[in-house]
């Protein structure tokens, strides 16, 4: 009777085994089968652009175990999908590597990369003023064949090939192309895709600034323009109104009917514009694609906000740049996103001052939601408090609060906007 007894015990055993095996199969199968289609837009499945370069040059690349930090401390904050930038350097493929690892350790971790490819003009970074505009950088070969080969190597992890970053808007002076060069490589790339060199799957776009994609100066609505709408999968659109808040700033500043509010008040309401402005933006792109008729997804390839400026959008310029403004852009942008079934990169994960060596308090050094020592910024002291980053350290230092989480001390950095007659008489 007792054999009998221990018979049944380990039939039973190795069925619950065998089931959490088949499980455990059947979870990352669905999960290497994913595609973009099923990942963009959804709200489980939130993206952000990442770099994880810590120094003011790009020639000390972050190491793998350097790359887990950040990709365990983004899993945390329930990152899904990545955005990277270039395939030249060695972060790209490190990054895969470093999630490949990461997966092989952990079957629950899940990650996803847009990929980018890097794309220039002729002649582009140089000072001759007779820059050819409508011809291919000598790198664009390379970086599209290298992007096609990661993408090979790591089909489960790349769901998407951006061709090009902000190369087709005309104030990218140093590297502009036409868009007749990023439809060319979008056109290579599907071509690939029909002919089994890269996965059916996978979805191509190029990442641009809204202008770019048609939503502004009409100059933009070029017939290569049209072909490559219809050509990509999806478009990715910038949208920066914290930039704009200089070059732009109609919807900026404190209105008259405002100058009786208290400073938060007229914080927040500039702010609430801000955010009706980046949608007013992504609303032009897609009127532009439905009036060529033509309609597939839109997402926001990158938007975000600055926290630190000595410059244009500092105390001397168009105050818009402290903690408490990062927050509020940051929170608004995800909840409409979620509620539009938008994906937004938001730009950017962690703060880089490789962007503005020379510059250290220039605003593209401080975009990140985390900052240099490992501290969080406001915009996500919240998953600080839940203890999300319990255990998880960068560089050593764990995650913690930006002014040691004392609000009060935050507050008192918040700058309030210009007045409409400030504005106007700048």
């Amino acid at each position: 009777m007792k054999k009998n007894w221990l018979l049944l015990l380990s039939i039973i055993l190795l069925a619950t085994l065998s089931n959490c095996v088949n499980r455990s199969e059947k979870a990352m199968s669905s999960k290497s089968s994913i595609t973009a289609k099923e990942i963009l837009g959804k709200q489980e499945y939130q993206a952000i652009s990442y770099g994880g370069y810590r120094e003011t040059s790009r020639d000390v690349q972050p190491t793998i175990a350097q790359l887990k930090e950040d990709m365990n401390i983004l899993h945390a904050m329930g990152i899904r999908l990545l955005r990277t930038y270039n395939v030249h350097l060695d972060q790209a493929g490190n990054v895969l590597a470093a999630i490949r690892e990461l997966k092989e350790e952990n079957p629950d971790f899940e990650m996803y990369v847009m990929l980018g490819a890097w794309i220039d003009a002729k002649n582009a970074w140089t000072d001759e003023p007779d820059r050819i505009r409508d011809q291919d950088g000598i790198r664009n070969k390379s970086e599209i064949a290298k992007a096609v080969e990661l993408t090979n190597m790591y089909p489960d992890i790349v769901k998407v090939i951006a061709v090009g970053n902000e190369a087709m808007v005309n104030w990218a002076w140093e590297y502009y192309v036409a868009p007749s060069i990023i439809l060319k490589w979008v056109n290579h790339l599907q071509d690939l895709k029909k002919e089994g060199g890269l996965p059916a799957d996978l979805w191509i776009t190029s990442s641009d600034n809204f202008a770019s994609w048609g939503g502004g100066d009409p100059s933009y609505h070029v017939e290569d323009l049209e072909q490559l709408i219809a050509a990509v999968d999806f478009l990715s659109v910038h949208t920066y109104p914290m930039h704009d808040t200089h070059y732009n700033p109609q919807f900026w500043g404190v209105r008259d009917n405002e100058l009786e509010l208290s400073d938060i008040e007229k914080v927040d309401k500039a702010m609430q514009r801000a955010l009706e402005y980046s949608i007013s933006q992504f609303n032009s792109v897609k009127e532009y694609m439905i009036s060529l008729g033509i309609e597939k997804p839109i997402h926001i390839g990158e938007t975000g906000w600055a926290t630190v400026s000595n410059e244009f959008y500092g105390p001397e310029g168009a105050r818009a740049i402290d903690e408490y403004k990062s927050s509020t852009y940051y929170n608004s942008i995800r909840e409409w996103s979620d509620k539009n079934g938008v994906s937004v990169f938001y730009f950017e994960a962690f703060d880089e001052k490789w962007k503005d060596s020379q510059n250290q308090l220039g605003s593209e050094n401080h975009f990140g939601l985390i900052n240099l020592q490992g501290e969080a910024k406001y915009s996500i002291w919240n998953l600080v408090d839940a203890g999300v980053f319990e255990g998880l350290t960068r560089d050593g230092n764990p995650i913690t609060k930006t002014f040691n989480g004392d609000f009060k001390a935050m507050i008192e950095t918040v700058l309030v906007p210009p007045t409409n007659k400030e504005i106007m008489e700048n």
